[in-house]
């Protein structure tokens, strides 16, 4: 089953393949579909043609996945750079956005940066 361009896996639940989407989570998924009126027990291969076009109509009315949602998010984060906040300056220098500790952790971001001593002994060289 396809929706919105994406392979919904089909030996799973409704709701739980309906995750599978960018931009939809369970509860969303579980909002879904009740309005589509699906069972929410039906696994993704069980659906029949009819169920799999009241699910994609209930998803576009209500909600914005995959596509249209990455590019609103990515406007987003370019008008917190644009306008300098504080949240965009993070994004620009690619540290941490949400107030985590930059110290001990967020390594990877940073390049691996290890500032602790070694043990001060030196590796004697074997020939």
């Amino acid at each position: 089953m396809r929706v919105a361009g994406v392979n919904i896996p089909d030996e799973k639940k409704v709701t739980i393949a309906l995750t599978y989407l960018y931009g939809i989570g369970r509860a969303r998924a579980v909002e879904i579909v009740t309005t589509a009126k699906v069972s929410p027990e039906k696994r993704a291969k069980e659906l029949s043609l009819e169920e799999v076009n009241r699910i994609q109509s209930a998803i576009e009315k209500t909600t914005k996945i995959e596509g249209e949602l990455r590019q609103v998010v990515k406007q987003n984060i370019a008008r917190l750079k644009d306008i300098k906040a504080y949240r965009g300056v993070r994004h620009l220098r690619k540290l941490p956005v949400r107030g985590q500790r930059t110290k001990t952790n967020s390594r990877t971001v940073r390049g691996n940066v290890r500032k602790t001593a070694g043990s001060g002994k030196r590796k004697v060289e074997l020939k």
